[in-house]
């Protein structure tokens, strides 16, 4: 059963509004390379296709084809065809899943992200799509933006937890779904880098 996620309407002159990954803060999309993660020490690009890669826990084979992509929206594609082995409780884990890739690629690219984050200051957060009103939300004219702008709303919660020094730079737990798996492996907890250049991970 799908959870229910409110409509909202936001006006585009009052919200910093992100589309297009080279557009003005197109780094807070899913799809902005720059920002890699590192998960049980292997590289994966983007947020993305961390994501993308974690609708297939019993698909080992899938991930790596998912994370080996040179773009993410190639590794969003290479999982399209396989959509009907996702996770049987997705649509009740998503957002929850959703939430630690975003704080992921906050921990592993700290300095370069909380400062996009910081800057988008007080205004809503709203991802522009053009048939997504769940993560995203759907243009009604020249000057309105409609949906559920799920991906923005946790960007916001994010941002919020930085203003009110609630995020912890130093460590990141895996969220709290079953068969949380990555390789055949359980997710770990998850450190920042020694620097923005070095992609691996220290654990414990």
């Amino acid at each position: 059963m799908k959870r229910k996620v409110g409509i909202r309407t936001y006006l585009r002159e009052e919200c910093i509004v992100f589309h297009k990954t080279k557009e003005s803060f197109g780094a807070l999309s899913n799809m902005s390379s720059g920002f890699p993660i590192t998960i049980n020490n292997r590289h994966i690009s983007t947020s993305e296709a961390l994501y993308q890669a974690c609708r297939f826990p019993f698909n080992p084979s899938l991930q790596e084809l998912i994370i080996s992509q040179t773009s993410p929206m190639t590794a969003k594609m290479r999982s399209k065809p396989y959509r009907n082995e996702t996770r049987a409780d997705w649509p009740m884990v998503r957002v929850r899943i959703m939430r630690w890739c975003l704080q992921a690629k906050l921990i592993q690219n700290f300095a370069i992200f909380s400062e996009i984050l910081q800057g988008t200051g007080e205004k809503p957060i709203v991802e522009y799509s053009s048939k997504d009103n769940f993560w995203g939300a759907i243009p009604q004219g020249d000057s309105t933006l409609v949906g559920a702008n799920v991906l923005g709303r946790l960007l916001m919660d994010l941002r919020l937890q930085l203003q009110q020094n609630l995020f912890s730079a130093d460590h990141l737990p895996p969220p709290e779904v079953d068969n949380f798996l990555f390789l055949n492996s359980p997710i770990k907890e998850i450190y920042p880098r020694i620097s923005e250049n070095d992609s691996s991970d220290l654990f414990t």
